[in-house]
């Protein structure tokens, strides 16, 4: 199976799990950070990692890039988004919110917690207009 199979796959099995900050039991609450981090370190992509504890707030009080930080360690810039990469967006002062590519055509989806729909969802991608910021790819 093609490590883009694998990510999209794994990041699937989490549909309709409940949104909770900070968590990270499948079928239980996640949110978007260790969604990430469950899936990339689940697939064996990444090793073990826990970017916790972080405030629920945190990108709206800080320019510090946490969120993107800890995912530049593991993934490059894309400019040609494709499946299982991962899409990042900058709400409040820095970049605070991910998803994994599931599709790009007809339009690219992502899968993501969604604070808002209250668990991990399907959307598309350009629901976010301006605030789109980058597609990343895990590095072979």
């Amino acid at each position: 199976m093609s490590q883009e199979s694998l990510i999209v796959n794994e990041a699937r099995r989490w549909l309709g799990t409940s949104y909770h900050p900070a968590g990270d039991v499948l079928g239980v609450g996640v949110d978007c950070a260790m969604l990430l981090v469950r899936v990339f370190v689940d697939t064996g992509l990444v090793p073990p990692l826990d970017p916790r504890p972080y405030p629920p707030d945190w990108h709206l009080h800080r320019d510090r890039e946490r969120f993107l930080g800890w995912v530049q360690d593991y993934a490059d810039k894309v400019d040609d988004p494709r499946p299982g990469d991962v899409a990042l967006f900058r709400f409040g002062r820095a970049m605070s919110h991910g998803g994994i590519v599931e599709t790009i055509k007809p339009e690219p989806v992502m899968i993501h917690a969604d604070m808002h729909a209250g668990c991990v969802e399907r959307c598309e991608v350009r629901r976010f207009g301006d605030r789109f910021c980058g597609y990343w790819r895990v590095r072979a």
